[in-house]
Formats: structure tokens, C-alpha cells, sequence
């Protein structure tokens, strides 16, 4: 693989630009945290959720973090289950969906489990000023991709869409979820709810401040509620797209 930048294809034809169905999915306590404020990572899923999240995962062409969450959490976004690789190849994809991250700045660990765990296509936005530099640290590691300045989301998921992605699923962290929300580039969410609080303002929420399109005026629509041991999914529709899968 060759870390050349390289020109966003935009998909053309009639109607608006196509871009790939996008999935949001988080985890929170009950106070709407995503983490607490310490250097270990909190657990907020259990293993029955953690299967679920695999299947979806499994579901999807590409999963996508941001460079925040890769410093931080050092995921591995690779398929768990053996059995679900298996599907995947019998139904001649890789064994696990591609790897996305996006960067303003380019600051990225090339020994990072994101680029050396698995044999998934890697795929780095990236800020216009960065670009030479994410390309020269990330040499033969990943595609470095020039997504703008500032990077646009809009020309990400059109670039995405051009190389064959069809649904995406976006796993955080809190600012990058609040950028697809707040676009409404969000087709699907699904929120995990343990039961616990973290009750540190230090800590990392869900999302942070911003104008979102979901409302008092404009509620999103409840697609699904369901219990999975001590956690509660909570599925909500974002727009009519979620109905087509």
C-alpha cells in the first residue's frame, strides 16, 4: 500500500452527491459520558454488547475514528469473531471492514494498532497543510488522502463512496460524532446505555455544545429499544435512509 495523496473522487449524477450510509455507535453512562477522566480506558459495554458490536461492525465497509481516539485508545477496529471473518471472505470482502481515521494535524503513531493490526485497507483524512508530512510519517503504513482545510466531511464521505464504500460505521470519538451530527451526515445511531454514572465534568462526554438538527421541534424517531444484559441499546433513526437497511 502507498501513502500518495490522492484527489477525492466526488460521485456524479443526478441528485445530490452520493456518500455511504453512516452509523453512529457509542457507548455512554447514564450521566452521558464516554470515558472518566483517568488514563485507563472505562468499560461501558459487556461482552454480549462487545458481540453485537462485532456483527455490525462485520455489517459494514469501513469503520471510521478519529485520530483523537487512536492516540487515546489505540483500537485495533478489526473483526473479532472468527466465524464472522469467515462470512466476510466467503462473500469475497477482507476479512475486516477498512480502517478511517481523519487528522487536522497529522499527529499519528505509525506503531499504533490501528495501522499495524490486520490486513484492512488503511485510509487517513487529512488536512491540506498536513498532508505532506502525515504522507512521509505514514510511508507504506496507510493512503493518505487531502480532505481540505478545514477537513470537510462532505468531500470525505463523497471520497469514500467513490471507492466503493456503502456503509460506514463511525465508532467516535465525541468530537467526531458531533461533526456527522451536527452536518446531518448521520443516518443511524446507536447508543449504549451503562448502568452506572461518572459524574466527572473533566471527563468526555457523547458530544459536546452545537446545533444539531434533532430538537425539541424535530425529534429523531426511536427505531429500536433493547436490553442486552445490564446495558440498554438505544437505536434511533436519523433519516429516511434508515429504513433501507
Amino acid at each position: 500500500m502507498v501513502a500518495v495523496p490522492t484527489t477525492p473522487t466526488v460521485a456524479t449524477g443526478p441528485g445530490p452527491p452520493r456518500r455511504p450510509y453512516v452509523l453512529l455507535s457509542c457507548a455512554t453512562s447514564i450521566d452521558g459520558y464516554i470515558d472518566d477522566a483517568t488514563e485507563q480506558r472505562l468499560v461501558l459495554s459487556n461482552e454480549e454488547d462487545l458481540d453485537r458490536i462485532d456483527a455490525v461492525r462485520a455489517g459494514c465497509d469501513a469503520i471510521l475514528v478519529g485520530a483523537g481516539t487512536v492516540r487515546r485508545d489505540d483500537p485495533r477496529l478489526v473483526v473479532r469473531s472468527e466465524r464472522l471473518r469467515g462470512a466476510r471472505v466467503a462473500r469475497g470482502l477482507p476479512p475486516s471492514p477498512t480502517k478511517v481515521t481523519l487528522t487536522a494535524r497529522g499527529d499519528l503513531d505509525p506503531g499504533a494498532r490501528f495501522f499495524t493490526v490486520g490486513d484492512a485497507d488503511k485510509l487517513v483524512y487529512c488536512a491540506s497543510p498536513a498532508v505532506g508530512k502525515t504522507t512521509e510519517l505514514l510511508a507504506g503504513q496507510a493512503t493518505v488522502v487531502d480532505a481540505g482545510d478545514p477537513v470537510d466531511h462532505d468531500r470525505i464521505l463523497a471520497d469514500l463512496a467513490g471507492r466503493g464504500i456503502g456503509r460506514l460505521m463511525v465508532e467516535g470519538g465525541g468530537t467526531v460524532h458531533a461533526q456527522f451530527l451536527t452536518a446531518g451526515l448521520a443516518d443511524e445511531l446507536h447508543l449504549v446505555v451503562a448502568p452506572f454514572f461518572v459524574g466527572d465534568c473533566q471527563a468526555p462526554r457523547f458530544v459536546a455544545e452545537g446545533r444539531f438538527p434533532w430538537h425539541p421541534g424535530r425529534r429523531a424517531r426511536v427505531a429500536e429499544v433493547r436490553q442486552i444484559g445490564d446495558v440498554v441499546l438505544l437505536r434511533y433513526a436519523l433519516s429516511d435512509r434508515c429504513g433501507d437497511w
